[in-house]
């Protein structure tokens, strides 16, 4: 295969990692091909999409992950991109249109610092000899060392080592190749402590991201981890990728998981549900113990959380809209930061009587109205 084929070939095989910001839900995911499987959406702070490169550097992997195709003894086609191959695709895409950045992960070839080595030299060369001065996110290898993750923060915009579950339990099930507490909590300490404010590298972004479904955690786990991972860490998202059974998958769900009786199209709904979690976490100031889960510790995949969480706390309804401060606000179905700083600044001109002031129509409105006092 020639450069360009293998980027085919592995930018395919990137879809497994969501981890950074080309793909943050399910809506997303299906937006992903533009002009070739490498090239993937990317929703703006500012609003629309740019496009970013997103690749591995090598498929090979010496891991066993058991929801991976990739895995050691999986059955796929394996090939691996050289640093200055894929430094050179990018700047050959680069020239004929304008890309956001570059997403840079790989199997684990050899060792994880051996791996890292590779992703930092391209890294390096994107930077030096291109003088490429944009945005660069690298995939942090479990396992790889300090000295190793220095590196890579010398030279990204962003960094990201995922999780993978909620803890060492659900760990185990997964893959014995690894380490959950050395390979996955030790680095991912050090990432936190080298990017707080005041710390070498605090301009560098971090995220990690949770395999869902892959073993039998629930999503009361899943979303309490979450919330430490914000918490603790301090990092800037958490992502989540649904688990898919498949035909290369050696990985079957335990008797016990929602995962064995769950469609495909249910799993990401799973995701989505939990993306809807992520975002009352950070954008709307819940605590994860306020979240409202079924028996089994899941989230009902027919409700939103957020208006679950509305249905079982009537006594905090109906909110009057024209005096209530703007957490309260948040807490109406319907009703996000976009909207809550609408109502405020409308009522600040004259009493709000309708929803059609700040632009809220249609089901949406519907909803909120049942839960607001326009008094």
């Amino acid at each position: 295969m020639d450069a360009l084929q293998k980027l085919i070939h592995l930018a395919d095989d990137s879809r497994y990692d969501l981890a950074c910001a080309c793909s943050s839900s399910n809506k997303e995911r299906r937006r992903r091909k533009l002009d070739g499987s490498w090239l993937y959406p990317v929703p703006l702070a500012a609003g629309g999409y740019g496009i970013m490169m997103k690749t591995l550097l090598s498929n090979a992997c010496s891991s066993d992950c058991r929801y991976c195709p990739l895995r050691h003894e999986g059955n796929v086609r394996r090939c691996t991109l050289l640093p200055d191959e894929i430094a050179r695709l990018f700047m050959d895409h680069l020239s004929r249109q304008w890309l956001l950045g570059i997403f840079l992960s790989s199997g684990i070839v050899g060792t994880p610092d051996r791996t890292m080595e590779r992703l930092t030299a391209a890294a390096e060369i994107l930077r030096r000899k291109y003088r490429y001065r944009g945005y660069i996110h690298l995939k942090i290898i479990p396992g790889a060392s300090e000295a190793a993750i220095t590196r890579a923060l010398q030279l990204a915009s962003a960094v990201s080592l995922n999780i993978e579950t909620p803890g060492e339990r659900y760990f185990r099930q997964l893959s014995a190749y690894k380490s959950f507490d050395s390979d996955i909590v030790r680095p991912l300490r050090f990432l936190a402590d080298q990017t707080q404010p005041g710390s070498p590298y605090a301009g560098i972004r971090c995220s990690t991201q949770f395999i869902v479904g892959a073993a039998d955690e629930s999503d009361r786990e899943l979303v309490r981890y979450t919330a430490a991972v914000y918490r603790k860490l301090r990092f800037e998202r958490v992502y989540f990728s649904a688990f898919q059974p498949g035909a290369d998958i050696p990985l079957a769900p335990q008797p016990e998981s929602l995962e064995l009786v769950l469609s495909n199209h249910d799993r990401l709904t799973r995701e989505h549900r939990l993306y809807q979690a992520d975002f009352l976490l950070r954008k709307y100031h819940f605590d994860a113990d306020e979240m409202e889960f079924g028996p089994d510790g899941n989230f009902d995949l027919a409700r939103d959380p957020k208006l679950r969480w509305a249905e079982r706390h009537p006594e905090f309804f109906p909110v009057r809209i024209n005096t209530a401060d703007r957490e309260a606000l948040l807490r109406i179905p319907c009703i996000g930061p976009t909207y809550a700083d609408r109502i405020i600044a409308e009522r600040r001109k004259a009493k709000l009587s309708n929803l059609l002031r700040i632009g809220l129509r249609g089901k949406n409105a519907r909803t909120a109205i049942d839960y607001i006092d326009f008094c």
